[in-house]
């Protein structure tokens, strides 16, 4: 029976996935074999020794403490693409309340007093001041092409937008999911010095902090719209509230609010909202739940942001998972070991990522006690699992 501790509300049809004759759940439980979570922050927590794998139940991991994981051989899964349809729309509604100013003339309106008659005068006098401008042939640049990105490069062309894109990391998978007709910047600020309207989807790292700072506002186009659907302090937003202003941004719509930003009247604050639709948090769920099945119960490896991918059908007999320090001669020290306990292997499979490498051996019978901690003795071997 696996355990797995939930340190956040995760939807049921996502639990569901979970066989209950061969897993426990519970918000308390001791010595969980997986932690499934959203947005609770583990830093400071105390890591279980039972813990097998993480799985986070949306694509940020920035609440948990990958790195120390991985060093502990501890898989850390995400939902990367489960909620981009949800960020998708709630980007296009942004540009739309930012280019027509929408929550400034519905505050307008709702604020008007007097009678019908009165009431009409008054919205014909205001409407004014909040015309906008369509979406229709403006620039979009899409900082980042992952999942969001793309799908959000797609919608703006739909609209009738350029799209101009910028992602040194785009694999060969994510160009092909691209629409062909938007363009490759060579750069941040190539993509920034054209564009009308830019929106990022990137993960906060020391790369990513503060994107948009007071140098890269200068570069930019007067009237830009910045939307900021990725993570706080992407945009810097000091530079963004002297720019606003000065009249340099036309307006920015962000999901990260401050108590600088929450009431400026350019600034649209939104209590983040990006995945905040039933079927977001369905999909991710449902993704991360079979992606820690898969791994307690076969050891596969799909969507782990700190250990490779690893696939393997399933041979007849036992399986072995080791999870190791990505270092010269590993494989050969593992496998020495099973052949000196006369141990045949039926099929192997090696990955790496970074500084931490995987294998997966079925083998032809069982292993027992003392050959488990016989490759535990292994120097740099972090884990390891009979399946």
């Amino acid at each position: 029976m696996f355990k797995v501790l939930t340190l956040n509300n995760i939807s049921v049809v996502g639990l569901e996935r979970l066989p209950r004759d061969k897993y426990e759940i519970a918000s308390e439980i001791q010595n969980p074999d997986a932690i499934l979570l959203r947005s609770f922050k583990m830093h400071d927590m105390d890591i279980p020794e039972s813990l097998q794998c993480v799985g986070r139940a949306g694509a940020g991991v920035n609440n948990i403490p990958v790195d120390k994981l991985g060093g502990m051989g501890i898989p850390v899964f995400n939902a990367p693409g489960a909620n981009a349809n949800a960020v998708k729309e709630l980007v296009v509604a942004g540009m739309l309340l930012g280019s027509r100013n929408i929550c400034q003339a519905w505050d307008y309106t709702k604020n008007l007093e007097g009678d019908d008659s009165e009431l009409n005068k008054l919205v014909e006098q205001g409407k004014k001041q909040y015309a906008g401008f369509e979406l229709a042939g403006k620039t979009l640049g899409v900082v980042g092409l992952g999942a969001i990105g793309r799908q959000v490069a797609n919608a703006a062309e739909s609209l009738g937008m350029k799209v101009i894109g910028f992602d040194p990391g785009i694999t060969v998978e994510g160009a092909w999911a691209l629409s062909s007709t938007v363009d490759k910047a060579t750069s941040a600020d190539d993509l920034l010095s054209k564009v009308d309207f830019v929106t990022f989807h990137v993960p906060l790292i020391d790369a990513t902090k503060n994107m948009i700072n007071n140098d890269r506002l200068k570069i930019m186009k007067d009237g830009v719209t910045i939307l900021n659907f990725a993570r706080g302090g992407i945009v810097d937003d000091d530079a963004v509230l002297t720019a606003l202003d000065q009249g340099k941004v036309k307006a920015y719509i962000t999901d990260f609010p401050s108590n600088q930003t929450k009431n400026h009247p350019k600034i649209i604050a939104l209590p983040h909202l990006g995945a905040s639709t039933e079927e977001a948090e369905d999909n991710c769920a449902i993704m991360v739940a079979d992606q820690i099945n898969d791994f307690l119960e076969n050891g596969n490896i799909v969507n782990s942001v700190n250990f490779p991918e690893t696939i393997m059908p399933r041979a007849s007999g036992q399986r072995l998972a080791i999870a190791n320090k990505n270092v010269p001669n590993m494989v050969g020290q593992i496998t020495t070991k099973l052949a000196d306990s006369k141990i045949n292997i039926l099929d192997l499979l090696n990955k790496s990522k970074g500084d931490v490498a995987y294998t997966l051996i079925d083998i032809d019978g069982e292993v027992d006690d003392e050959v488990v901690n016989s490759l535990k003795s292994i120097e740099g071997v972090l884990r390891v699992r009979v399946l």
